[in-house]
């Protein structure tokens, strides 16, 4: 890897270099051949508008889809590698929650299970101790951004770099570990967004696998749905933050996780981080 995991400083040379999507490539080509027509033939500029409309609403609903590779490298899945030797990663979002959160790392304890904490920095900020607690029992922390603003994916390149940079500096600052993966808040982003996670050298990473856990309050039903797509490779989207509650108040996360958690153990899946994934 280009840069130390646990916060050293990073020298110019290990910076990532942004490589622009295909979509992305094209999309330039676009803007280019329609200012290039509207200033050679003024009678098509109609044309050539329309054109462009139609590329940035094709951007806008790619953005909208938490999976896709359009608009830049996306861990969806575990690498070949990872799925080979049976992995698969639990990743947990919008913590840390001093009540949630203490009741997952036990049920992680309890079957000797790692996961990955999608951090808010300002969550974070305020229960270090929890996301001190999260690393010193072997699991991973990383960068959900620092306000989770649901303007997120309308920002551009200087608000996401603030949001990232903002949530990077507190969870080093936290932990002493610099976070290698970066989660789109909803999962949602816009073309600005893969060139600045390549300064930063972040990843970024969705899920194979979700059950709507922050929506659904039955435990059933989300379970049902996450073990549909429990197998090798597999990214589980679970949240200990904005979790919903059973109709016995209890949050879906903690009902959910020993079901995954047992199907996993019994299938042989091997639940690691995000970071582990990458050997």
């Amino acid at each position: 890897m280009r840069r130390f995991l646990r916060g050293s400083p990073v020298s110019p040379k290990a910076e990532s270099r942004w490589h622009a999507s295909p979509l992305i490539r094209i999309s330039f080509a676009v803007h280019a051949l329609a200012l290039a027509a509207a200033v050679a033939a003024p009678a098509l500029w109609p044309w050539a508008l329309a054109a462009v409309i139609a590329n940035h609403a094709l951007l806008a609903g790619v953005g909208l889809w938490p999976r896709s590779r359009w608009l830049g490298p996306n861990w969806s899945r575990l690498p070949a590698a990872a799925t080979a030797r049976n992995e698969i990663a639990l990743t947990i979002d919008d913590g840390p929650d001093p009540q949630v959160t203490p009741q997952v790392l036990d049920l992680l304890d309890r079957y000797t299970a790692r996961a990955t904490f999608f951090c808010i920095g300002d969550k974070a900020a305020r229960y270090p101790e929890l996301c001190r607690e999260i690393v010193r029992r072997g699991h991973a922390v990383e960068n959900h951004s620092q306000h989770h603003r649901h303007h997120f994916s309308v920002m551009g390149p200087r608000g996401m770099t603030r949001e990232l940079q903002a949530a990077q500096d507190t969870l080093v600052a936290i932990t002493g570990r610099r976070p290698l993966f970066f989660r789109a808040p909803a999962g949602l982003r816009n073309p600005f967004l893969d060139p600045v996670l390549a300064r930063m050298d972040l990843r970024l990473a969705s899920w194979s696998v979700r059950g709507f856990d922050t929506r659904v309050g039955d435990a059933a039903r989300v379970t049902h749905k996450l073990l549909r797509g429990l197998k090798a490779g597999a990214i589980v989207l679970l949240h200990d933050g904005n979790a919903a509650r059973t109709p016995a108040g209890i949050p879906v996360i903690l009902e959910v996780l020993p079901a995954v958690l047992a199907s996993a153990a019994a299938a042989r899946l091997k639940p690691v981080t995000l970071s582990e994934a990458l050997a």
